[in-house]
């Protein structure tokens, strides 16, 4: 009797099973690429809907402060970065010859005051005097000389205001809060007037330039929601757009050598974006947050529906 388990497969199960296993990698590699597709078409849709560029820059304003009188640096109260407020002493000038400046102004006032007291006293006498007791010339001389004093007095009077202006002026305060930064002048150095002595970063000035491609631009508004992504820092920063710059360097409008314009020559089949800075407001920074100007960002602007 014989075994029916012990016979072959039958070729029509066979043949489907064989094609099914032969068209999976095919399945598989469709929907791969399928995917692939769905994903790329959204990054496309989220960078042309949401410019950002990872080509941004932390600024900050610096304050250059110059001494406005000369002299020797006799106190300097204050170390490279630290921070101040507003108001605090930095630097102090030798005042020893700004404090003789005052008084001898004051000796000048008291002297032109004296004089003109004096000559006022008389040119009010002679001007109570009859005709045939003085002149009429005789009283407008006295009157002129009173005049001429009264100018002298007014004069002394600027000298001592403007002697005790530089005397002020031989302590520096910080104008602002921050940091001080940079700092190059040292206890005993001599300070020349109008020459920068020390330089302050304004805490409260930080804000964010991108650099966007001018594509870009057109979808970018004053107000647009911003994020910032600092390069050495997880937290992301919230702002606005503040600003948009209105003007960048062009090379081809400088003039060469003879007066021509300098034109640089360019391949005519690749045309490169040019960059527009964008100035982003920092609305709320972290405190564990420590901005540094000159720091990488990440910019990225939400354009609010138009």
């Amino acid at each position: 009797m014989s075994d029916h388990h012990d016979a072959p497969p039958s070729p029509v199960a066979v043949v489907p099973q064989r094609y099914r296993l032969r068209f999976l990698p095919v399945l598989l590699t469709l929907g791969t690429v399928a995917v692939a597709c769905g994903l790329t078409y959204a990054l496309w849709q989220s960078y042309m809907g949401a410019p950002w560029t990872r080509d941004g820059t932390v600024r900050v304003y610096v304050v250059g402060m110059a001494p406005e009188v000369t002299g020797r640096v006799v106190s300097l109260p204050v170390a490279d970065n630290q921070f101040v407020h507003e108001g605090d002493l930095l630097m102090t000038i030798d005042p020893s010859d700004y404090r003789i400046a005052v008084s001898l102004a004051e000796a000048g006032v008291a002297q032109s005051k004296a004089d003109y007291d004096n000559k006022a006293a008389q040119a009010k006498r002679r001007a109570q005097l009859t005709d045939l007791a003085a002149t009429v010339e005789e009283r407008q001389s006295y009157a002129a000389t009173a005049d001429a004093a009264a100018a002298a007095y007014q004069q002394q009077l600027a000298n001592l205001s403007r002697a005790k202006l530089n005397l002020e002026r031989t302590e520096i305060h910080a104008p602002v809060t921050g940091w001080i930064t940079n700092l190059g002048t040292r206890l005993g150095d001599y300070a020349s007037a109008g020459q920068r002595a020390l330089s302050l970063v304004d805490a409260g000035s930080f804000w964010v330039d991108g650099y966007f491609e001018e594509t870009k631009i057109a979808s970018i508004k004053e107000g647009d929601p911003a994020k910032v992504w600092l390069m050495g820092y997880r937290q992301v920063l919230y702002g606005h757009v503040d600003s948009l710059a209105r003007g960048i360097v062009v090379a081809n409008a400088q003039s060469g050598s003879s007066g021509l314009a300098d034109v640089n020559p360019v391949f005519t089949w690749v045309r490169l974006a040019q960059r527009v800075p964008v100035r982003v407001h920092l609305d709320d920074v972290p405190s564990t947050v420590r901005l540094v100007a000159g720091m990488t960002a990440t910019v990225e602007i939400d354009p609010a529906p138009r």
